[in-house]
């Protein structure tokens, strides 16, 4: 591709970008595909011969695109926002025009230098602790944009491994493998499973702490488990607080776990505000970072609050000095003579880095603190309203306490009936959410995600969703559960009986197989399976039932002599063996629900 085809192309997927935009709401959310879909569409092998650039888009569209789930669509309330904006595009576009590998300040001057402004204007924006900006007077600290919050719970996990090592080993040769067994971490069960990933990856045991009714982590346990473990001859060595939990959002008393965590010096502390952490940008939302002060690092994703398409997480240090040292490989080949400039592969995993911050100078300029601001508080505005209309319905509770954009609520029925509504929900693909175990109950997610996101977006989407409901609570029974303490519930005093709630008639349905497919993307397993994991497994991405083997075995055993009878009964009545299965419809039949 020459420079004038790339400029007439460049001019249509610009265009394209700009009427996906415009007309998503067009399309559905999510795609009902099976895996493999895309093998059937695309030969085995890579053309041998260049092809049209015209051929490419249109098999984009025809093809690729179906299969894709519509993240930045206003009926998207799964997981949490994507972050993206043009600006963010456009400073990506330049980014990847440009092509610098910045892994030293000599690889490109101007990325290096570009991310510690930025990294510092982000800080201030943010009111984080002067200790966090490395241009603050008397700061050790300082920021890097790695490419996600996982990257950045390892790369601190990693550098309070390393600092807790060099602390037990002193001037021993003992190898640093010697120390690991007795490296603890903790986490609340609320935390992110990154938290746990991490831990594997580095080798060392992870505790983990429960949660309150409102998911915060309970600083009585973390406590008690430090002790214990101090008294047992092991070395605690990280504690990862959570402000804006992923599964209900909720956030961890900082200031009380930085409390515990100065007890024991050897302990490091990160706190990890994925998601949350960008609202600090909101004057009223700095309640929730008191405490930061005790943070030896924090994260936060600009590319899920702050409209900057991904990758891009931020990490700041309180010592950057303790994070180079842990990390610092420096071979010949990439020392250079300027040794002022700041060497970011010196500050996460891998040498290579891409331009990231260009993206997010291009964001601050364009909407502004108070641009950003005003879109967060869009957010919370929206999900507030999403609460006041699902509180108003008896049929339904809320289950988190609603800060930001997310808003946990669930039918009050057992968890089947609310897997079944989620899995009506998602295959409609009008809209999509997903679930999480929040407090103890199943829940789904329903989080504000949409940039232009308006209250018409919320009605709607509550109006189906009441829809799909009514259709399911017609054979369920409600019931008033326990949730967590809300303006509702204390109107009603412990007393009172808990009454149930009396649903619709039952509707006699007539079951189709394709209905099936309303549950295939549902996970199964078996009870012995879900109590053998002890963390995760309400992992916000799929519904799971579980499945009894002695049960399931009985049924189905129930099921063939009932169906021997059923032979029986047809061969002597003179019926033909090829009797249809009741209230089984084979019309609507396919190849999946098979």
């Amino acid at each position: 591709m020459n420079v004038e085809e790339f400029r007439k192309y460049g001019k249509e997927v610009i265009d394209y970008i700009c009427q996906y935009g415009a007309n998503i709401e067009e399309r559905d959310v999510a795609p009902i595909l099976d895996p493999g879909y895309l093998k059937k569409l695309l030969p085995a092998d890579a053309p041998q011969s260049p092809e049209s650039f015209k051929n490419v888009l249109e098999d984009f569209e025809q093809k690729i695109m179906p299969g894709v789930v519509h993240w930045n669509h206003p009926k998207f309330f799964a997981y949490f926002p994507s972050g993206n904006s043009f600006p963010s595009v456009l400073g990506d576009m330049l980014s990847s025009a440009i092509g610098s590998i910045g892994f030293s300040w000599a690889s490109c001057p101007a990325a290096a230098e570009l991310e510690t402004i930025v990294m510092n204007w982000y800080a201030k924006a943010l009111g984080l602790p002067k200790a966090f900006v490395s241009d603050a007077p008397g700061s050790t600290g300082g920021g890097a944009l790695q490419g996600s919050a996982s990257e950045c719970v390892l790369v601190s996990l990693i550098t309070a491994r390393a600092r807790a090592i060099s602390e037990l080993k002193g001037q021993t040769s003992v190898h640093d493998s010697v120390f690991l067994p007795s490296l603890i971490a903790y986490a609340s069960r609320e935390a992110h499973s990154s938290v746990e990933k991490a831990t594997k990856m580095a080798l060392v045991k992870l505790r983990i702490i429960d949660a309150d009714e409102h998911g915060r982590m309970r600083v009585d346990l973390l406590l008690q488990a430090i002790q214990n473990d101090v008294n047992a001859g092991l070395t605690p060595f990280f504690v990862v607080a959570t402000v804006g939990t992923t599964g209900g959002c909720a956030f961890d008393d900082i200031t009380e776990i930085g409390k515990v965590c100065r007890q024991v010096s050897s302990i490091w502390l990160h706190v990890d505000g994925a998601y949350a952490g960008n609202s600090f940008i909101l004057p009223e939302m700095r309640v929730f970072c008191a405490g930061l002060e005790y943070a030896d690092s924090f994260n936060t994703n600009p590319n899920k609050l702050l409209l900057t398409n991904f990758d891009a997480s931020a990490l700041w240090v309180r010592d950057v000095m303790t994070l180079k040292s842990a990390l610092n490989v420096n071979p010949l080949y990439l020392r250079h003579e300027h040794i002022n400039g700041v060497d970011y592969r010196h500050y996460g995993i891998p040498l290579s880095r891409r331009f990231r911050a260009l993206k997010l100078w291009f964001v601050f300029r364009t909407y502004g603190v108070k641009g950003l601001q005003e879109y967060i508080r869009n957010h919370m505005a929206l999900a507030k309203k999403f609460e006041m209309l699902v509180r108003k319905d008896e049929r339904f509770e809320v289950r988190n306490d609603v800060h930001l954009g997310l808003v946990c609520f669930r039918m009050r029925t057992g968890d089947e009936p609310n897997h079944m509504l989620l899995a009506q929900i998602n295959h409609s693909g009008k809209m999509h959410m997903t679930p999480a175990k929040f407090n103890g109950r199943y829940v789904i997610r329903f989080c504000v995600t949409y940039e232009h996101a308006t209250e018409k977006d919320i009605l709607d989407a509550w109006g189906q969703i009441k829809s799909f409901a009514e259709e399911i609570l017609r054979d369920h029974q409600l019931e008033i559960s326990s949730a967590p303490t809300t303006p509702e519930s204390t109107e009603r005093t412990s007393s009172e009986p808990v009454a149930p709630v009396a649903g619709k008639p039952p509707i006699k349905k007539k079951l189709t197989r394709t209905k099936s497919l309303r549950f295939s993307f549902t996970r199964s397993i078996s009870r012995e399976q879900y109590q053998s994991q002890s963390e995760h497994l309400m992992d916000g991405c799929t519904p799971i039932l579980v499945v009894d083997p002695q049960t399931l075995q009985e049924n189905f055993q129930r099921a063939t002599e009932n169906n021997e009878r059923s032979n029986n009964n047809c061969n002597q009545n003179g019926s033909t063996s090829n009797t249809k299965l009741k209230d089984i419809s084979d019309v609507d039949t396919d190849e999946a629900s098979n």
